[in-house]
């Protein structure tokens, strides 16, 4: 039966320019159709050749699901004889010795499917490498074009995380001998606190290349030997450069590249055995999904955080996860459940005191506490004012008070809430004060996500009726969002 199954593509059929163009592009979607039409190969036989289930080919072929990652990605190009060149790999250990000696082209059938793979810290290091370095040759217009693509939720995206959750498999060690010793470590883990204080200030994605290049770097740290203590240390760095890179691809608009980046750092986190750090990953995929409206896909996110964080959590740590429970419950208008979620938050930072906590999760008090309930709040009171927009407004109030121009991004969001409070409680002259501070603080930011809720807050300045202060306000946020 071997023989009469089509086995993988001809050098024809890969020799055809649309397909070089979506092996250039991994775009496998557009790949695995040629592959049918022009190699005839059933859908069931791309699976069983490349080491993937069929559910998840038809997935890939629809557009549900964009192949990032390394390791299916180098089965794909095994499986079907696809020159590792034409897909930014290294040449395959099969390509020397492929015309003298075919190789059967069927995988183990443990590799079958991907779910059941474990995530292996090798994979990550290549994951790395291709991101950064794919990103790092394009200017900033031609990586809007091709990363600016709509973030992945549902099923796709949440079985794909459960690897998080099992032990690490260890991969032989490289054959290159690395000496990067425990100073150089600790110069790298500066550089990732400096350029994650940047990015909690400012935002946006000014920075956003020379964090990718200490990416790269890294990365290249890592295709070596190192000690064991090193090597881990190594992979925690590259988690938080790679958080870094997703939340400035995401304040420059780039969504799908930002959860690539997400899930760079969460793999890296796992590699590094740095849970707590995985968690707060999960917790910005979980932020990125309420952007979306896909509540569930980030309650989803939450509970998988808690659950693999559980024993080694700090109190900040729990507290944050908390509220974004919390987030959750306010978009599903569950007012209760955002109450208690609230409440825990709430407690657990009480006991933040005495606990030793990561500096990556200091921003994380009683401002920022305040901050996000006080926008929890603000989301209920667009459809419930009455209720819950005074409630809002003394929770930003508190933030504000706790927190000044310094806190950067934060504060700018924090004016903008106040000023739509304001206007939901038909408070005009309070708005139109709170609208100019917020045009000054969001006037200091490079944030898109800043810009975007000023322009949520746009259309209460308008209307035939509006008295000329609001008509000045507007004109402000109009040039600021032109601008």
């Amino acid at each position: 039966m071997a023989a009469t199954t089509p086995g993988p593509l001809a050098p024809d059929v890969i020799d055809r320019e649309d397909m070089r163009r979506a092996l250039a592009e991994h775009d496998f979607a557009a790949v695995f159709v040629l592959a049918k039409k022009y190699g005839g190969l059933s859908q069931n036989r791309i699976a069983v050749l490349c080491g993937l289930t069929p559910g998840k080919v038809s997935t890939i072929i629809k557009g549900s699901q964009r192949v990032t990652s390394f390791d299916v990605i180098c089965r794909i190009a095994d499986g079907l004889r696809i020159p590792g060149a034409l897909v930014g790999l290294a040449a395959r250990s099969w390509e020397s010795a492929e015309r003298e000696f075919p190789q059967p082209a069927e995988q183990p059938r443990e590799q079958q499917a991907p779910d059941e793979v474990p995530w292996r810290p090798g994979a990550t290091v290549g994951l790395a490498a291709e991101l950064t370095r794919s990103d790092l040759v394009m200017d900033r217009r031609a990586a809007t074009r091709a990363l600016a693509g709509t973030a992945v939720g549902g099923t796709a995206l949440l079985d794909e995380l459960e690897g998080w959750l099992q032990p690490v498999a260890r991969h032989d060690r490289p054959v290159r001998r690395g000496r990067l010793g425990v100073a150089e470590v600790a110069e790298l883990e500066g550089a990732a606190r400096a350029f994650r204080a940047w990015d909690h200030k400012y935002g946006g994605g000014l920075r956003r290349k020379a964090v990718l290049g200490q990416l790269n770097e890294v990365a290249g740290h890592l295709e070596e030997q190192q000690t064991t203590d090193v090597e881990l240390r190594l992979y925690q760095v590259m988690a938080q450069l790679a958080g870094t890179a997703a939340t400035m691809a995401w304040d420059s608009g780039l969504q799908r590249r930002a959860q690539d980046y997400y899930r760079l750092a969460l793999r890296a986190s796992h590699a590094g055995g740095d849970m707590k750090f995985g968690a707060n990953v999960l917790a910005g995929m979980a932020r990125q999904m309420f952007y979306r409206d896909r509540p569930q896909d980030a309650l989803e996110l939450v509970r998988l955080a808690q659950d693999g964080s559980r024993k080694v959590a700090s109190p900040r740590v729990r507290a944050m996860l908390h509220t974004r429970e919390a987030w959750a419950y306010a978009a599903m208008g569950r007012v209760s459940a955002f109450q208690r979620a609230t409440g825990q938050a709430a407690d657990a930072l009480s006991g933040s005191g005495e606990a030793e906590e990561p500096y990556w999760i200091a921003y994380f008090d009683e401002a920022e506490l305040a901050g996000v309930t006080g926008g929890r709040l603000l989301d209920l009171a667009r459809h419930d004012p009455r209720r819950h927009a005074q409630a809002a407004t003394d929770e930003i109030r508190d933030a504000l008070a706790r927190r000044g121009p310094e806190a950067g991004r934060s504060y700018a969001l924090d004016w903008i809430g106040l000023a739509e409070c304001h206007f939901l409680m038909g408070d005009v002259r309070g708005a139109v004060d709170h609208a100019h501070r917020a045009v000054d603080a969001a006037a200091g930011t490079r944030s898109a996500r800043v810009r975007q809720q000023l322009g949520n807050l746009y259309p209460h300045t308008v209307g035939h009726g509006a008295p000329k202060a609001v008509g000045e306000v507007r004109a402000r946020i109009r040039d600021l969002l032109s601008s």
